[in-house]
C-alpha cells in the first residue's frame, strides 16, 4: 500500500514539474514575441536590397545596391569605382598580357618574368 501511495505521489510530482515547464516555455514564447527583430550590420545590404528596409542599420536603398560577378550584394556607386579603376590601372596590362599568351600560344602557368618572350610581348601590346 505504501508502494503504492510513493508512486502516485512521484507521479503527481513528475506532472506539476511538466506543467512548471510548460508554463515556462509558454512565458519565453511571449518574450519572444514582444522583441523587435533587429537588422544586424552583416545583414543590411541584403535587407536592403531585397526592399524590406525602412531604414535605420544602413542608409542605403535598393537603388544603390547592385550584385557584384560573385554575387555579393555591393555598393553601386563602389563597385563602378571600383571597376574603373581596374580599367586605368592593372587592367590594361591584364589585357595585354592575355593578348601576348593567345598569340604565343602559351597555355598553363607561365611567369610573366622581365627578359621572357611573353614579358616582352606583353610590353608590346600595353605600350600601344
Amino acid at each position: 500500500m505504501e508502494d503504492m501511495a510513493a508512486m502516485k505521489a512521484m507521479k503527481a510530482m513528475k506532472a506539476m514539474k511538466a506543467m512548471k515547464a510548460m508554463k515556462a516555455m509558454k512565458a519565453m514564447k511571449a518574450m519572444k514575441a514582444m522583441k523587435a527583430k533587429r537588422i544586424t550590420k552583416r545583414m543590411a545590404k541584403a535587407v536592403a536590397f531585397r526592399g524590406n528596409n525602412t531604414g535605420g542599420a544602413t542608409t542605403l536603398k535598393k537603388g544603390d545596391l547592385v550584385k557584384n560577378k560573385a554575387g555579393r550584394i555591393v555598393s553601386k556607386k563602389q563597385s563602378t569605382l571600383a571597376k574603373r579603376r581596374y580599367a586605368q590601372g592593372i587592367g590594361k596590362w591584364t589585357v595585354a598580357v592575355t593578348k601576348a599568351r593567345k598569340e604565343l600560344g602559351v597555355t598553363g602557368f607561365v611567369a610573366v618574368k622581365k627578359g621572357t618572350p611573353l614579358y616582352k610581348k606583353a610590353r608590346e601590346f600595353y605600350s600601344k
